[in-house]
């Protein structure tokens, strides 16, 4: 049960982040302007008649309307009078943001419904951890991992508080990284079958510097999309051959970066195959890293087309849990044979 609880979790952990990555592509970011519920509703609404003030409507504490392009938020449980009472309302504090589009609300809505089904299983696989288990290291990294999982909410909200801070955004999905790390090491380090590896330390150190390099690569890449995403706010959706004009130094860096992610990978690929070291994964990693530079390549100089910024950006996630499992494996010198 508690191999089958971290797979869920992980699983669940990569469903947030392609949810988070259709959030970034559609914009709907502050498709729910609080936290955790949305427009202080379990259930969002679907139109914007229900955020508007209505006479003779009950409405409890919490609830959210927007007038005069502000959010109003429900001090206690009352029915409205005829007339508009200001005195029932607070206005929302964390920010100004007052902006209703049901499709935005619903994606958000569907991503922070994602989170909550990864907390779920986070909470069962410590309980597994303490009940079934039984076994301290278990336990503790359970522990961190609910941990991690609780502060990579909280992170959530203040990236909606302030109104999707591009540094927050980039911290929110590095929390996510580490999530998949602690969950494939959690994997690996229950896994009961032991395969044969031959240790070889440049390909270990190489693995070192090829994760480094492709969390640095996902870090750059939600600064371009940040770029991206001010572009699109300033000549529209419809002119996507202007998103790239003029575009930052992060932008060329992430660009030139990509070539040394190749080689690396070309490299360590050519190794483990030469020196037959094992690790037959490491065809996932060359598969996943040509994907990555063909939707690199079609978002560059065809404009954008549909969901090659999701593919993009789930892929290099992926790419990274699959390099760090390699790295675990290739670290194992137990009943191996150090090469020169």
């Amino acid at each position: 049960m508690y191999r089958k609880s971290i797979i869920v979790a992980l699983v669940l952990i990569y469903l947030v982040i392609i949810a988070g990555a259709v959030v970034r592509m559609t914009g709907s970011g502050m498709g729910c302007p609080d936290w955790p519920k949305c427009f202080g509703y379990i259930i969002p609404p679907t139109s914007e008649t229900e955020l508007e003030w209505t006479p003779g409507r009950t409405y409890e504490k919490g609830q959210v309307i927007i007038v005069e392009e502000t959010l109003r938020v429900a001090k206690s449980d009352f029915t409205t009078t005829e007339t508009f009472n200001p005195q029932n309302w607070n206005g929302y504090e964390k920010h100004d943001y007052a902006i209703f589009n049901p499709w935005h609300t619903w994606i958000e809505y569907i991503n922070r419904l994602c989170g909550a089904l990864a907390g779920l299983a986070f909470l069962v696989m410590l309980g597994a951890a303490i009940f079934k288990e039984r076994k301290r290291k278990r336990i503790l990294l359970s522990l961190f991992a609910v941990f991690l999982i609780g502060f990579q909410g909280w992170v959530g909200a203040t990236v909606v508080y302030s109104v999707l801070s591009p540094v927050r955004i980039t911290i929110h999905m590095v929390i996510a990284l580490l999530l998949v790390a602690l969950l494939i090491y959690m994997l690996y380090e229950s896994s009961k079958i032991k395969h044969r590896y031959t240790f070889d330390k440049a390909f270990r150190n190489g693995m070192s510097i090829a994760i480094v390099l492709t969390m640095t690569q996902i870090i750059l890449g939600t600064q371009v999309r940040q770029h991206i995403d001010e572009q699109v706010d300033l000549v529209g959706y419809a002119a996507k051959s202007l998103w790239l004009d003029n575009p930052e130094i992060t932008f060329y860096i992430h660009r030139s970066f990509s070539i040394i992610v190749f080689l690396l990978n070309a490299w360590l690929f050519i190794r483990t195959r030469k020196l037959n070291l094992g690790h037959r994964s490491f065809n996932w990693v060359v598969l996943l890293i040509l994907i990555e530079i063909a939707t690199g390549v079609l978002m560059n100089y065809f404009e954008f087309p549909f969901l090659t910024q999701p593919i993009h950006l789930v892929v290099a996630s992926v790419l990274f849990g699959i390099q760090f499992y390699i790295l675990l494996t290739a670290t194992r010198k137990e009943k191996s044979i150090e090469l020169a």
